[in-house]
């Protein structure tokens, strides 16, 4: 088991946060099971009151855990220098059978946090609260897949040995490694940016179509396409070494911490873009969307041409 102030700290915070989403998960039961916005009665008055308290609680967690989420990979990140052999957050995330699960989980909960924040916040411009049923709901949902993130992390941690060898993020990501990731590389590289760019331009002309449900599916799919076209292909860019494909060490000092911007634009594209197929006003929504996906597209062609520039070549 490994424990440094960083590792505790996130113990303590999923101990408290595990606390309170009880209380709200009780809370989102009795609000789903009863609410009726029609009704005049006391006891959904009293609702009304729990409704309130418990979105709170849910928000402030969320609120939090998303952030946590850009805390969680800086400890994995920091914590690589105690182990052998592991050069970056890549040869934590190996160290156990339960590291890319962790990561994969969390990445699907980020979505749909986020997205129970957005609901919460479009529920409470109007005055009717037309997705009060729906949040709480989707609370209910949330709240196993929120224990098993909690209990996965734990676990995951506990079972780190300091004094065991593990891989570094170069055997890790390349053809020849068995990792869960290692597939991606049998993939043709043109075959990749065609689908990466052929992508963008649908979710850009479902923008300019307003068609809603396809635009949230371009985007559902560009989650998976940018992430496989980002370790397979422009990583190398970043880099600028052919051989090295981690998606972890460009967040590191070393690359400016690039990563950061990267994966903050590809999640605020695909996030908003998977907002409006279930916000009624989300015109707002694939504006931003359209934005960082650009911005995510853009910076990452910048890096090739770039090396093209300096170097008269392609990797």
């Amino acid at each position: 088991m490994i424990l440094t102030p960083e590792v505790l700290a996130m113990f303590i915070l999923n101990v408290i946060f595990m606390l309170f989403a009880i209380v709200a998960f009780v809370l989102s039961v009795k609000i789903y099971l009863n609410w009726d916005i029609n009704c005049t009665s006391k006891a959904q008055y009293k609702l009304e009151k729990q409704s309130f308290l418990a979105a709170t609680i849910i928000k402030y967690i969320f609120g939090v855990k998303i952030p946590l989420f850009l805390f969680f990979i800086f400890t994995l990140d920091k914590i690589s220098n105690l182990l052998t052999g592991a050069m970056c957050a890549a040869g934590v995330v190996d160290a156990t059978e339960y590291g890319t699960n962790l990561i994969i989980l969390k990445i699907i909960n980020l979505y749909l946090f986020a997205s129970w924040l957005k609901l919460h916040s479009e529920d409470m411009k109007d005055k009717n609260q037309p997705y009060t049923k729906l949040k709480f709901g989707l609370f209910i949902a949330l709240f196993f897949s929120f224990m098993v993130e909690i209990i996965l992390e734990g676990v995951m941690f506990g079972s780190i040995e300091i004094d065991k060898m593990v891989s570094c993020c170069g055997s890790i990501y390349s053809s020849s490694a068995a990792s869960a990731i290692s597939g991606i590389f049998s993939l043709e590289t043109t075959t990749v940016l065609t689908l990466f760019y052929g992508n963008y331009l649908l979710i850009v002309l479902f923008y300019f179509f307003k068609k809603r449900y396809l635009f949230t599916v371009a985007n559902m799919f560009f989650i998976v396409i940018a992430l496989v076209a980002l370790i397979l292909f422009f990583g190398t860019y970043i880099y600028e070494l052919p051989s090295h494909h981690c998606p972890f060490c460009f967040l590191q000092r070393d690359y400016h911490y690039v990563g950061y911007f990267i994966y903050f634009f590809l999640f605020m594209g695909t996030f908003y873009g998977l907002v409006v197929s279930f916000v009624q006003e989300s015109a707002s929504s694939y504006k931003v969307s359209l934005l960082f996906n650009s911005l995510y597209v853009i910076l990452l062609t910048l890096f090739v041409a770039n090396y093209y520039l300096k170097n008269g070549v392609l990797l």
